[in-house]
């Protein structure tokens, strides 16, 4: 019997795979339970219309990335900090500061877990950080640190 799966289902598939399974398998143990649907004429329909709707959902995710990309790319972020002796900071500037600043001077909201730091930044000057914005989208900005008057 054909089965199409609604569950990742271990040994056998991810959600949205056709299989071919015992009719027992499927009678008492997919279907009753929710993890697949029998592969008929409609349910195949319906699934090649959910994969189409699913593809332009994530080409639209990826232009939007790409977009805010080129925005972040024109952008040229200062951070004032508080400094200490030989040009060291006080702490270090954290991904949560890089994203206020970003959101307030420059309206792009930006989750801090996006913004890879390497290291801690603990001087002054520029540095250039690399923030991924989707899984295929990946962007470097420079930032410059300095000293608060």
């Amino acid at each position: 019997m054909k089965v199409i799966l609604k569950e990742d289902v271990k040994a056998l598939g991810k959600k949205g795979k056709v299989c071919e399974v015992s009719d027992g398998y499927a009678r008492n143990f997919l279907i009753p339970r929710g993890l697949a649907v029998e592969a008929t004429e409609g349910n195949m329909q319906d699934l090649a219309h959910k994969q189409k709707l699913e593809e332009q959902r994530k080409k639209k995710e990826k232009d939007e990335a790409l977009k805010l990309a080129a925005q972040l790319e024109a952008t040229n972020v200062v951070l004032k900090v508080k400094v200490g002796e030989k040009g060291r900071l006080f702490g270090s500037v954290t991904n949560k500061e890089i994203s206020e600043v970003l959101e307030k001077d420059y309206r792009l909201k930006l989750d801090k877990r996006k913004i890879e730091l390497k290291e801690p930044i603990k001087t002054i000057g520029e540095h250039f950080i690399t923030i991924k914005l989707h899984p295929e989208v990946n962007t470097k900005i420079k930032i410059r640190v300095e000293a608060l008057d």
